[in-house]
């Protein structure tokens, strides 16, 4: 495995080798940033009283910069629900930060994605004989005590089975269940400092979908389950590559997996651009294809989830959050994109109130309804070689979340389906991750493929095409 994607450098919070644990010292961590942070804002908007527009916008722009600034140095030395919020607000709605500093702001929170802070092995190798029953040794012929990555909830080690298999061991933090439940319960200060940065945060709707995340990312037997799922379904595939997982060595806090060691996306983003364009449809091709070809899929699309393998193919990590949907719902997925890019407005509301994304459909209109759709699909729905990069990927996301968009607006704020919802939050993110690359590519002459059982027109998909031939 690759870690320069894991590197904090200079950017590693400064206490990154404690863990508050007891609800009452991550509430006092939580509230002390929260009442800062408040006070800090009643000061800006006080001062505003005696400011020009564009001087109290700039000010207020500037204090949500900082703000995330210093949510990010708190957070990342945290772990748990704490850093995991600070991941999806990487992602939320900007809207309402002056357009000036939104960049600025995504940037500093874009942080916690690729970046935890680690723990001392001393203290993993407590939670390993824990869950064994045995000292290390025994079960592991080698194991290596430096992490090769980390995450919010775990990190990763290098480690040699007695057979001489080579394999990957994540194990969670110690005290994590813990600082969880802890986080859990301190929602409000959390929530309270993510909206003074992002006004028109969901409160609600990021608390249930915390929740959620959280107690499904704690089940590592959980997460083994979906990962052997996955990778039964690539089994064999011409580029894809999901490591087996090695069932009788998982534990509730340990997944022990086959190891694989590639490039991580900081040294991918440095090859060439045919190389880069090839990279960027694979990854297009594996979380796109998991949603409507398996009707199962990854719900949070990492840069760090994912290597470049010395023989070209992609090796794709980590199935802690994991969303099944139906044939059905996939179907009907299809049918409104297809909808949309043939503009065909007023059957697309029909069929969107029929699946339950329209609640309010009178509300609604052929033209409000095209220009969401176009607003968060155009990427792959433009049938151009377009040029993917990190600004395009906040626009759209910016787009799909402005609200000045009226209709789209409306619209947005209904109250969908969960497959719906997790469908949008896969295609973005799954932009977020290849528009770090500045790929080249006709992606909706790829995405043709599901949408309209469309013969392939790239190498990748007359080579998938043969090998999901080879398997029907």
């Amino acid at each position: 495995m690759d870690t320069d994607d894991r590197d904090l450098g200079d950017e590693r919070p400064p206490d990154a080798d404690e863990m508050p644990a007891t609800r009452l010292r991550r509430s006092a961590v939580l509230g002390r940033l929260a009442a800062t942070e408040a006070a800090k804002y009643a000061g800006t908007y006080a001062a505003n009283l005696t400011r020009s527009p564009q001087e109290a916008e700039d000010a207020i722009g500037r204090r949500q910069v900082e703000a995330a600034q210093q949510m990010v140095r708190v957070l990342g030395s945290m772990k748990g629900v704490a850093m995991k919020l600070g991941q999806m607000l990487s992602v939320a709605d900007l809207g309402a930060v002056p357009e000036p500093y939104r960049a600025d702001v995504q940037a500093a929170l874009s942080q916690l994605r690729d970046a935890a802070p680690t723990v001392a092995f001393k203290d993993m190798r407590r939670v390993l004989e824990q869950e064994y029953g045995e000292p290390v040794d025994r079960v592991f012929a080698e194991l290596d005590q430096e992490p090769i990555a980390a995450a919010s909830i775990g990190q990763v080690y290098r480690a040699r089975l007695h057979d001489g298999r080579a394999v990957a061991v994540k194990v969670q933090y110690p005290g994590i269940a813990a600082a969880v439940r802890a986080d859990l319960q301190n929602l409000g200060p959390l929530l309270r400092i993510a909206k003074q940065i992002i006004p028109g945060l969901d409160v609600e709707g990021t608390a249930a979908e915390v929740r959620e995340r959280m107690h499904e990312e704690l089940d590592y037997e959980l997460e083994a389950a979906n990962q052997r799922a996955v990778a039964r379904a690539h089994r064999g595939h011409p580029f894809i590559v999901v490591p087996e997982v090695v069932g009788d060595l998982c534990r509730e806090k340990v997944i022990v997996m086959d190891f694989v060691e590639g490039l991580g996306h900081e040294r991918i983003r440095a090859l060439p651009q045919d190389e880069r364009d090839r990279v960027a449809e694979m990854i297009f091709r594996f979380y796109f294809g998991c949603m409507y070809r398996h009707h199962q899929f990854s719900g949070d699309p990492h840069p760090g989830n994912s290597l470049l393998l010395a023989d070209g193919r992609m090796a794709f990590l980590d199935f802690g959050l994991f969303k099944r949907i139906s044939a059905a719902a996939a179907d009907s997925e299809l049918e409104i994109q297809r909808l949309g890019i043939e503009d065909r407005g007023a059957e697309m509301i029909e069929r969107m109130a029929a699946a339950g994304m329209l609640p309010n459909p009178e509300r609604a209109t052929p033209e409000g309804v095209i220009a969401q759709f176009r607003a968060y699909s155009w990427w792959f729905t433009t049938d151009a070689v377009l040029e993917l990069d990190p600004s395009l990927a906040t626009r759209i996301v910016l787009e799909f979340s402005d609200p000045t968009q009226g209709q789209f607006q409306r619209i947005r704020h209904e109250r969908l389906p969960a497959e719906h919802v997790f469908g949008r939050r896969l295609e973005m993110m799954t932009l977020a991750v290849m528009s770090q690359l500045r790929p080249r590519g006709n992606w909706f002459r790829v995405a043709r493929e599901w949408l309209y059982d469309a013969e392939p027109e790239t190498e990748l998909g007359r080579q998938e095409a043969a090998y999901y031939a080879s398997r029907a």
